[in-house]
């Protein structure tokens, strides 16, 4: 059941309450192919040219993605990579939506409480006003080791662990993508462990002398499931069909 654009848009930028957040990206609509109905939605983490090209070749409607375009910083000219992309999705007929904290932080849909339930952990809660530090509890308390195996099988991809504090984790925090600058609150909301997808020089030494458990388990492979859980709600709401397209990325 195909449904507008215009109101597509506006469902999802309430629902993720994008006015909240002060973002390194316009969230919501970044580029009009021209497509007044949308009937098919692809799902990606970030909106590359293999991802378009996919995206294309499906007869999308619609690209909805966490990584956009227009970053704070980078050059505004629609040129080289950018102009490729953005030409290839006018071209295409493919509309862009990109969302990237509201869609970390978000109660229901968010990465961080998408990964919180992939991990299986107990009660699984924002700890953090904002929603972007998110914790849990094994079920019994786990060994580095085990924590590492765990992820490795829910993630499909082994992470970096930066050993420190005890050797039983009792709860675990985390934040998904580029957030290993928030291992510091982490360790001050009770965390023995903290999982994000990316790590830093200072991030070992960090964790080492916080006596924390330090997890890197891949931008990418933590930043899978509030897209996917988004692409879905639409479904539900609008009676559009959907498909998730990963684009494989180690880091």
């Amino acid at each position: 059941m195909p449904v507008k654009l215009s109101d597509l848009v506006v469902h999802c930028n309430q629902l993720l309450q994008t006015n909240e957040f002060d973002d390194y990206c316009p969230n919501g609509l970044q580029v009009d192919a021209g497509q007044v109905e949308i009937k098919h939605v692809v799902t990606g983490v970030t909106a590359s040219q293999a991802l378009i090209d996919a995206a294309v070749g499906a007869n999308a409607d619609l690209l909805l993605v966490h990584h956009g375009f227009f970053w704070k910083g980078e050059p505004a000219p629609l040129t080289g990579l950018k102009g490729n992309r953005v030409r290839a999705l006018i071209q295409g007929g493919v509309s862009l939506l990109a969302y990237h904290l509201p869609l970390d932080a978000h109660p229901q849909l968010g990465n961080n409480r998408r990964l919180g339930e992939l991990f299986g952990f107990d009660n699984v809660a924002a700890l953090h006003d904002k929603g972007l530090i998110w914790g849990g509890f094994p079920r019994e308390p786990m060994s580095p080791q085990a924590l590492t195996e765990h992820i490795t099988d829910r993630l499909g991809r082994e992470p970096l662990h930066i050993a420190g504090g005890d050797d039983l984790i009792r709860q675990v925090g985390w934040c998904t993508g580029a957030a290993q600058s928030y291992i510091e609150q982490a360790v001050g909301l009770g965390c023995g462990a903290f999982i994000s997808g990316e790590i830093s020089e200072q991030t070992v030494h960090l964790a080492r002398e916080l006596g924390v458990h330090y997890f890197a388990a891949g931008h990418h492979a933590t930043e899978r499931y509030g897209v996917q859980a988004l692409g879905e709600h639409l479904v539900e709401q609008f009676g559009v069909s959907h498909q998730y397209i990963d684009i494989d990325n180690p880091v």
